[in-house]
């Protein structure tokens, strides 16, 4: 029986994992009635090669990927995929935009960004549907709620971009001192900062497991506070898609499916993904890859979702773009027919 998951979104349950996932049980059990048929079709075709680069280094947050890989999925959609590791040096849009990987994935709005600069890439697969940034803060320091985060300290990446931090000081009306960190959250540990931005599955986690308990924590998710901005997509560039439309179409086909049996299968899709980070001498730890896989599906599949797995929502595309200009990132909005060419949402809805 494929696992479940439930979130509850209040008291001290509020993260703790969630909603029942019948979406991707039920998805998971219809795609492989067709599975079969399409390895036979593509079978009878030669394998197309194509090199695929997640937008950092391997951990469950791109679990369904891995999934695909290792259950043959992109080969009976008729592809030869080579995965390649992301990092800091090699990151996922510049070896999209040197033709060194013909699909990536990426954050919405760093994709938006490159394409009004320019870089002719296209959306054709929006995975994540919900924002997976957070902020923390310890209730001993005497932060309860958003208004006594004015004045304080908050880490955020020094790398990433302010924009998605921006708008959300801006739309709750909140005045903060911003530290420039890196991926570490020893300074939010060390009450050097007096809060810190992460990533829901990945560092909230890590500060949970330094033995601080959820109790002494505030947690303010983005999208519970009006700033629901989907992040992790799949881009190639448009000579990609024009060249082979059907290529991509099976790719994004092929990762859901993958997405859709990662859920099903949690424990097999962990096993993969520590075999990716060992292979990449990442250390690995069980429980923090179940965590994120849970929050992948929660930010995959949020509760009350009605559109299809894949979908990139209008209001959502603008909601970030407007974002981005308002903070004077872009100059212009990318047209959104042009940036985004879905052309396997319904199919695997079906």
């Amino acid at each position: 029986m494929p696992k479940k998951f439930f979130i509850s979104m209040s008291g001290s349950d509020r993260l703790a994992a969630g909603k029942t996932n019948v979406f991707f049980a039920s998805l998971a059990g219809i795609l492989l009635a067709v599975i079969f048929a399409a390895g036979v079709l593509h079978a009878q075709t030669p394998l197309k090669k194509a090199v695929f680069v997640p937008q950092w280094l391997p951990q469950a947050q791109f679990a369904g990927y891995y999934m695909a890989y290792e259950t043959g999925l992109y080969t009976r959609h008729g592809i030869d995929l080579e995965i390649l590791d992301s990092g800091f040096k090699t990151p996922s849009a510049r070896m999209l935009e040197e033709k060194k990987a013909d699909f990536v994935t990426m954050q919405l709005s760093e994709a938006i960004e490159r394409r009004s600069k320019g870089l002719k890439l296209i959306n054709i697969g929006q995975v994540s549907q919900r924002s997976a940034l957070v902020i923390i803060a310890k209730k001993k320091n005497g932060i309860n709620s958003l208004k006594d985060l004015n004045g304080r300290r908050l880490g955020y990446w020094r790398n990433d971009s302010p924009g998605p931090l921006q708008a959300f000081l801006k739309k709750n009306n909140l005045s903060v001192e911003i530290v420039p960190i890196t991926s570490t959250v020893n300074l939010f540990l060390l009450d050097g900062i007096d809060a810190i931005v992460t990533m829901w599955y990945n560092e909230y986690y890590r500060i949970l497991g330094s033995g601080i308990d959820e109790e002494e924590l505030s947690v303010f998710l983005f999208f519970e506070h009006g700033m629901n901005l989907p992040e992790d997509g799949i881009y190639c560039l448009e000579e990609t898609f024009s060249r082979d439309p059907q290529m991509c179409r099976d790719f994004v086909i092929a990762s859901l499916e993958g997405w859709a049996s990662a859920f099903a299968r949690e424990e097999q899709a962990i096993e993969i993904v520590l075999k990716y980070m060992n292979r990449a001498h990442i250390t690995a730890n069980r429980p923090h890859q179940r965590w994120m896989l849970s929050r992948m599906c929660d930010i995959i599949s949020p509760a009350g979702m009605k559109r299809p797995i894949g979908e990139l929502d209008e209001s959502d595309y603008n909601r970030v773009a407007s974002m981005l200009r308002e903070y004077k990132i872009i100059e212009t909005i990318p047209d959104f027919k042009s940036f985004y060419m879905n052309k396997a949402a319904g199919d695997v809805k079906k």
